[in-house]
């Protein structure tokens, strides 16, 4: 069945980069749409970013210009790159596919920017 494990997450600091991964198993990963949310202390779960089967990107506009979604369908992998680091984003981020309209989820990473 649908398998996705995140990984990447951990504690930076402001300003730091952070790179995201996501394994995908169990599905035609190239026919999928991919993307990254994440759901912060006490907040709904919001889309950050979604990458198409042919590889087209969209971006949530609040962290547009510092956040890249990518995806390899050699290695069944989505990347989510993210610069910049504040406060305000830590969260626990999830991986997402959407397969013939439903929705499958990881369980996510955490990632805590603190000083």
């Amino acid at each position: 069945q649908v398998q996705l494990v995140e990984s990447g997450g951990g504690l930076v600091q402001p300003g730091e980069s952070l790179r995201l991964s996501c394994a995908a198993s169990g599905f035609d990963f190239s026919m999928a749409t991919m993307g990254w949310y994440r759901q912060a202390p006490g907040k709904q779960r919001e889309l950050l970013a979604q990458v198409t089967r042919r590889g087209l990107t969209n971006t949530k506009d609040s962290v547009r210009g510092r956040l890249a979604i990518s995806r390899d369908n050699t290695k069944n992998t989505v990347s989510l790159q993210i610069n910049s680091l504040k406060p305000e984003d830590t969260a626990v981020y999830y991986c997402n596919a959407l397969i013939r309209l439903t929705d499958y989820w990881g369980k996510g990473t955490l990632v805590t920017v603190s000083s």
